[in-house]
């Protein structure tokens, strides 16, 4: 059996005029992606983050979701368009956001597509099997949070989607490069100066924008799936002390299906596994302002019985 062709593997010359052509098929777990781009940042942002991705053979190989950044001409300011399947369902964005407007779109088919799971809006880790859930809305810190957790020995299943099998209860890896935005960027470089991010994307309706690329352990064990065992709504508060407040079940169900992209699509199915996911988590709000603090609550943890 052949060793399998990794990202790596490809001369940056060669990516991108693959790229460029009939583009690549590459295998983001549990996902394979055909993607095609000319813009020279996708291609640094691709062999950035995804070196050890295997890449399959167009000639043996199908793809889950076929996409494309392209150029779009406009007077004074480049621009790029995301595509799947020849549909472009976003307004275009500044060229130098190509990789991230990748990213971005890819998130996108996932939720809106991939509909063997439930998927929820959280960042999703691991530790002995079982799994941290947090969910939360932009700017609370969750991706900070999971960044250093992910650097700090937790799996990293995914920074923005959990997606949860209705017929199992497991979650399912998804471990792509973490979103990182303005601050939260110096604040992994300095505590990880060893760290791989990506192109930075500046200006953009999220402020600053650069992804991290997952661990190497992450990656590996893609295929592992995690029971819940944790469901917490991290909230970040500027000089905040640590605090932990127990959250009912009823209103942690409520939140978190708030949360989900697409549980009316699984009906009843859906929300019962929702409901499951409740039931067998212990609840909690976080409010944190200082990582140390919240990494060594996290490292803390017991699952619950």
């Amino acid at each position: 059996m052949s060793t399998p062709r990794r990202l790596q593997d490809w001369a940056p010359a060669d990516l991108r005029r693959a790229l460029a052509g009939q583009g690549i098929r590459l295998r983001l777990p549990p996902f394979v992606v055909h993607i095609r781009s000319p813009i020279a940042v996708v291609a640094e942002g691709l062999s950035a983050l995804y070196p050890t991705n295997e890449c399959l053979d167009p000639a043996d190989s199908m793809a889950d979701f076929h996409v494309a950044v392209t150029p779009r001409w406009r007077p004074l300011r480049p621009l790029c368009v995301f595509e799947m399947d020849g549909l472009r369902p976003f307004t275009p964005l500044g060229r130098d956001e190509a990789f991230a407007f990748l990213e971005w779109g890819l998130n996108w088919c996932v939720t809106g597509h991939a509909h063997h799971w439930v998927a929820v809006h959280a960042a999703v880790l691991e530790k002995q099997g079982r799994a941290l859930v947090l969910p939360a809305p932009p700017g609370s810190g969750k991706s900070t949070l999971c960044a250093a957790l992910m650097l700090n020995g937790w799996r990293l299943l995914s920074d923005e989607m959990a997606l949860l099998d209705p017929a199992t209860g497991q979650l399912t890896a998804s471990p792509r490069p973490v979103s990182l935005k303005n601050a939260s960027i110096d604040i992994i470089r300095q505590r990880h100066p060893d760290a791989v991010i990506g192109p930075v994307a500046r200006n953009t309706l999220k402020g600053t924008v650069g992804h991290l690329r997952v661990t190497p352990d992450s990656l590996a064990r893609a295929s592992d799936t995690a029971r819940p065992a944790w469901l917490v709504f991290p909230r970040y508060e500027a000089g905040a002390d640590l605090t932990l407040t127990p959250r009912g079940k009823a209103r942690a169900l409520v939140e978190i299906a708030s949360h989900s992209f697409n549980h009316h699509v699984h009906g009843r199915a859906g929300f019962e596994a929702l409901a499951t996911l409740v039931e067998q988590s212990d609840c909690l709000d976080l409010r944190y302002s200082r990582l140390d603090e919240a990494l060594a609550w996290a490292h803390s943890l017991e699952a619950p019985q």
